[in-house]
């Protein structure tokens, strides 16, 4: 009967812990810093500007650094009865790795981040905090997401409201990230199943996809799909044959691994729905991209988003406003930290 008990016990205060992860959210409002720092936008938005006039990669790299963050998201439980810690949107991919600790940003999933969205996360910080009456008030995690509202924007794509309110998380470790980011390989069963993970629909995660539409990949991501794709076809067959030879021209065998290329080969730098029209003339770079169209369970989305930007853009809207809602910290169990990089 005692343990019985233990087992109802431990079963409510999980269902409770995973019940209050899911509202955290609640605490997230436009207007957080209305009276604590009113200008908190426009001094971020001047700051992403100069960075995007100084680099273009300032886009794709704060976009990623921002979807890294959010996704590595998992509860820990502790003596079985509460959650204890819980990432997600909480810019503890920002934090440095110290001598006893290996942070998130050094997982080998992590590595190719580019430093430019990190620095566009700093120099934020730095703006903000030297306005007397925001110091020390504004998390890392709300400027990083509104850097990548801010991004998307300066590079052709929607506006949209960025919910704010978020505490920075005190826990940053590679171990984290096993298994939370999807792959180039991934299917969409394998795309699905971590989406889900992270309260994402099928739809979220095709709109989110759309982020490829910009930024570049090293050729070792995709490789395999045409040089080694399986012993009777060297050449993934779901590629567009002329797309796969500038591939290989672009990254022959044993290229220097430093060298990458465009995500998207027709418009690499503006944020557009034309991803979606290359995935229907099979110029998917990764197999994750391709198996979009492919596969007839996610086929019929694409083709919307490809013919109606309108309709890609409001999807993303709501599914980039999704993603910022995971993981979110409270003062409770998260902080404000006075440097981004160290908890």
């Amino acid at each position: 009967m005692g343990r019985l008990n233990l087992i109802l016990v431990w079963s409510l205060s999980l269902t409770l812990s995973l019940y209050n992860l899911h509202t955290t959210s609640a605490q997230l409002s436009p207007n957080h810093y209305a009276n604590v720092c009113p200008n908190l936008e426009s001094i971020v938005r001047q700051v992403v500007t100069t960075k995007f006039q100084q680099t273009f990669v300032t886009v794709p790299a704060t976009l990623r650094l921002f979807f890294h963050d959010c996704f590595v998201q998992s509860p820990y439980l502790y003596k079985f009865d509460i959650v204890k810690e819980i990432k997600g949107c909480d810019a503890s991919v920002l934090v440095a790795s110290t001598g006893n600790n290996q942070a998130e940003k050094d997982h080998p999933d992590n590595l190719s981040l580019a430093g430019d969205g990190f620095d566009t996360v700093i120099k934020a910080k730095a703006a903000v905090d030297a306005v007397p009456q925001c110091r020390n008030k504004v998390s890392c995690a709300d400027i990083l997401a509104l850097a990548t509202r801010d991004v998307i924007v300066l590079s052709g794509g929607p506006s949209y409201t960025v919910e704010l309110g978020r505490f920075d998380g005190l826990v940053s470790r590679a171990s984290d990230v096993n298994g939370r980011l999807p792959h180039p390989t991934f299917n969409l069963n394998q795309l699905n199943s971590l989406f889900a993970a992270n309260g994402l629909t099928q739809t979220d995660m095709i709109a989110l996809s759309g982020a490829h539409t910009l930024g570049f990949s090293h050729c070792s991501k995709f490789s395999n799909r045409i040089y080694n794709f399986n012993g009777q076809t060297p050449v993934d067959p779901s590629l567009n044959r002329q797309y796969a030879i500038q591939l290989q021209q672009m990254c022959p065998r044993n290229v220097d691994p430093r060298i990458a290329i465009n995500m998207d080969p027709t418009t690499p730098r503006r944020f557009d729905n034309v991803y979606y029209q290359n995935l229907q003339q099979g110029k998917g770079l990764f197999t994750s991209d391709q198996i979009l169209f492919t596969d007839q369970r996610s086929r019929n989305t694409v083709n919307s988003f490809a013919s109606n930007a309108n309709v890609f853009n409001s999807n993303f809207i709501a599914a980039i406003t999704k993603l910022g809602r995971v993981g979110v910290k409270t003062a409770r169990n998260g902080k404000i930290r006075t440097d981004c990089s160290v908890l």
